[in-house]
């Protein structure tokens, strides 16, 4: 098994990472900190390929998918996993950069991955795109707008691709993560409900992958709480929310 992985030096990326590599596979790990990436690498078992690039990057990561491919051959998982959170206000000029920001690493990012690769599993009749998407993009949460926005933009574009790609052989994978230990998470100073650890949430994210499933939230408590929250009338809705925890401005991205 090939297996290409965008943001694979920490969190649910690495955690990924540990699993496919443990069963055999041969990794494409892509992340911007190579000497992460490296270290990683020689921690797993097997020969794999590092890429220290930035999603944002179409050109870097069409070099990158071109290597891949080159050296193992057309993956069979390609997993959008690379994805950055931070705070922002709408009344704060100064948090424009950062709205744009995350847009151009989770939306723009995850077309990016996967452009290089669809012709190629296509062509071969087969393979797995999957995106790693949030619960935060099914509503859009106070103080998170660009980082719900963003999410509920990969929801949707990869809605669009698993209808565009049907019949082609090749299955698109949406999995909506709730609340996972990782360093983005360790940062929220509110409770989290569900929480799972990260290595946990791989091995369910990889029993999804295998079945091919179209959508699903993991945990599945959150996925009942998703269910829930797209039913509320806006007003009850509004009502909660503007009460909830909110995640930091001007965090690192």
């Amino acid at each position: 098994m090939h297996v290409f992985l965008t943001g694979a030096s920490s969190g649910i990326g690495e955690a990924l990472a540990r699993p496919y590599a443990a069963a055999g596979a041969t990794l494409g790990l892509a992340a911007r900190r190579q000497r992460r990436l490296l270290e990683l690498a020689a921690e797993l078992p097997g020969a794999h390929a590092c890429y220290a690039l930035d999603v944002a990057d179409a050109a870097a990561l069409q070099a990158a998918a071109a290597d891949f491919i080159d050296r193992f051959g057309c993956p069979d998982i390609v997993i959008a996993n690379a994805g950055v959170s931070v705070g922002t206000l709408a009344d704060e000029a100064g948090d424009l950069p950062a709205f744009r920001r995350v847009f151009e690493t989770n939306v723009m990012g995850m077309a990016q991955t996967f452009q290089p690769f669809v012709a190629a599993m296509k062509a071969r009749g087969g393979g797995r795109l999957v995106g790693i998407a949030s619960v935060a993009g099914i509503r859009g949460l106070p103080g998170a707008g660009a980082y719900s926005a963003s999410k509920a933009a990969t929801i949707a574009y990869l809605e669009a691709l698993r209808v565009e790609l049907r019949g082609s052989g090749v299955r698109v994978v949406t999995i909506a993560p709730g609340y996972i230990a990782t360093p983005m998470t360790a940062v929220n100073s509110y409770p989290m409900p569900f929480l799972l650890p990260a290595a946990e949430a791989a091995r369910r994210f990889a029993r999804a992958i295998e079945r091919g499933v179209g959508y699903t939230v993991i945990p599945w408590q959150m996925g009942v709480v998703a269910k829930l929250l797209r039913l509320l009338p806006n007003p009850v809705f509004d009502a909660l929310f503007a009460r909830a925890g909110r995640k930091s401005r001007g965090l690192d991205l």
